[in-house]
């Protein structure tokens, strides 16, 4: 195939199991345009570098555009009205400064290592209830019986979104973590699928953060939607975002590391009993899975004006693909970057992005995801992959796999 069209190789659901060799050949050309006009950055220190540069901007999602629906009021109106609103008041991780700084840190003010730290009881509680819930069964499927409900549960219990309504959100939840996908974003279809998605979720979050106002709690949402001391109060529209936001990035990146590091230490079965033997190497553990098997394996950007980087000039206007998981096996940063050795030192990984928009919810996820992978590691007796490899989801960007099925010969 011809190095300009590597990447949408990568897209590809055909290569989803093992992209990794096409990141190698993507790295021989650190800096690559590909035929589609979008350049492709794959090294860990041209990463790095670009993490950091004011010139390229998160701002690169397509304007909001609601599909016709035939009312002329709702056409010609109330729906470039919303369009307006939308375009004005994204999401955080879709933002520059200063917008981005001041978003975040309403976020940060309420998303401190106090308030993670106290849902270490609630998490560990909900994943002895999920395995306790296999117990009996030769067979489990690790993204329906724990992956998936794990987050999504530990996220609403964090805003403060009853338990009842937590289904509702798994659904909306998926439906816009397409937005991380390239090619889900010119797709006409997935695009009227989202902005009807959004629209039901807003709705849900204006009603709740309403409620919130008129009689707060002690979580997250009640927090945001309150003035803060020397900031104000967040907009309307950007708190529902935010909460909008949280709820996604809080549920679908944790799904996949979950899932993604059962599959590796499965895959490594003298690693997954040096961990059963010993806890305290989990977060070891994890920091190689965030290297070695990503929950995120890229983000996009945009060129604001021309960057030079590594001698290749990148010209304003262009598409800008950060290919996260390539530059994580970058030999010229990592020895033996194919080999899966938590016992390795100075790992410099892009598994919760990077710059600015390193990732909120960091604490969070090492928490679920080292209490989750060692009570299985310790609780299913024999586990054995049923398929290698598994069904993987669509996404190329929020890679992970659909179902990961394991035989057990029983729980502990």
């Amino acid at each position: 195939m011809a190095d300009d069209t590597l990447f949408a190789q990568v897209l590809d659901p055909a290569h989803r199991a093992d992209p990794y060799p096409l990141y190698a050949r993507l790295r021989a050309t650190p800096v690559a345009r590909q035929s589609d006009g979008r350049v492709v950055v794959s090294s860990h220190a041209a990463i790095r570098s670009l993490l950091h540069d004011p010139r390229l901007s998160s701002e690169d999602l397509p304007p909001s555009r609601r599909p016709r629906t035939g009312n002329p009021i709702r056409d010609w109106f109330l729906n470039p009205i919303k369009d307006r609103i939308a375009n004005a008041h994204r999401p955080l991780i879709f933002r520059d400064p200063p917008d981005h700084d001041t978003l975040r840190a309403f976020v940060m003010a309420e998303f401190g290592i106090e308030r993670v730290r106290a849902l270490h009881g609630r998490v560990a509680g909900l994943v002895d209830e999920l395995i306790e819930r296999c117990r009996g069964r030769s067979e489990v499927c690790l993204v329906e019986d724990l992956s998936y409900p794990l987050p999504v549960a530990v996220i609403c219990d964090l805003l403060g979104v009853p338990e009842a309504d937590e289904p509702q959100f798994q659904a909306w939840a998926t439906q816009l973590a397409t937005a991380l996908e390239p090619d889900a974003r010119a797709d006409e279809t997935t695009r009227r699928a989202n902005a009807a998605t959004f629209d039901a979720i807003a709705a849900y979050m204006r009603a709740l953060i309403k409620q919130k106002r008129r009689h707060p709690a002690d979580d997250m949402l009640s927090g945001l939607a309150r003035p803060a001391p020397g900031r104000g109060r967040m907009g309307e529209v950007d708190l529902i975002a935010t909460a909008i936001l949280l709820l996604v990035a809080g549920h679908e990146t944790t799904v996949n590391l979950i899932t993604n590091g059962m599959l590796t230490l499965l895959r490594h079965p003298a690693e997954l009993e040096r961990l059963k033997a010993d806890p305290e190497r989990a977060p070891r553990v994890i920091e190689e899975l965030l290297r070695y098997e990503p929950p995120v394996h890229f983000r996009t950007r945009k060129a604001l004006g021309a960057i030079d980087i590594g001698g290749t000039v990148i010209p304003e206007g262009t598409p800008v693909v950060l290919l996260f998981a390539a530059g994580n096996r970058d030999p010229a940063r990592f020895r033996d970057p194919d080999r899966f050795d938590p016992d390795r030192d100075d790992i410099e990984h892009f598994g919760f992005g990077g710059g600015l928009h390193y990732c909120v919810g960091a604490p969070l996820a090492r928490i679920e995801v080292e209490i989750a992978l060692v009570a299985l590691c310790r609780r299913l007796r024999d586990p054995k992959l049923l398929a290698d490899p598994p069904p993987y989801r669509l996404g190329a960007s929020l890679r992970g796999p659909e179902r990961l099925g394991i035989r057990i010969a029983g729980i502990w």
